[in-house]
């Protein structure tokens, strides 16, 4: 990552680059993905990474020295959806897909399969439909 985003190449090139390789490989088959708070952190954390490699540091005026940005100013200056936000609308496109489909398709089939296991104890982890209907909780603000 350090030589794709080297100083000769222009911000907005930089931006396509990611937009086209980074987002594209890190949310690939993110559909199926039940991610947990620390996933979400890590994520996120990955994301900022790569804007502040982008951006670069910033001159500030009034202490009159060099300094990285913070992470307001980050998604500030970018305007995007972060990688978490991308995530779910995909995971909610699918999910509306998979509704859609005949019943006796595999996805659908496989999605409200029961295995007829047991579960381990302590907290149940979540499954894809939980995340589902966060996600639209959270996308579509129905409580």
């Amino acid at each position: 990552m350090t030589n794709l985003f080297c100083c000769s190449i222009s911000k907005k090139l930089k931006f396509r680059l990611r937009n086209t390789t980074i987002d594209k490989t890190l949310t690939y088959a993110s559909e199926t993905w039940t991610l947990t708070k620390r996933d979400r952190e890590q994520l996120n954390i990955f994301e900022r990474e790569v804007y502040k490699r982008i951006l670069g540091p910033v001159y500030d005026n009034e202490k009159e020295n060099w300094r990285i940005l913070t992470n307001t100013e980050i998604y500030a200056s970018v305007k995007k959806p972060t990688i978490i936000e991308t995530v779910r609308l995909n995971r909610l496109c699918w999910f509306g897909h998979v509704q859609r489909v005949e019943g006796n398709r595999i996805p659908k089939r496989v999605l409200y399969m029961n295995l007829g296991t047991t579960r381990l104890r302590g907290r149940p982890r979540n499954r894809l439909q939980d995340e589902v209907r966060e996600d639209g909780r959270i996308v579509g603000g129905e409580g």
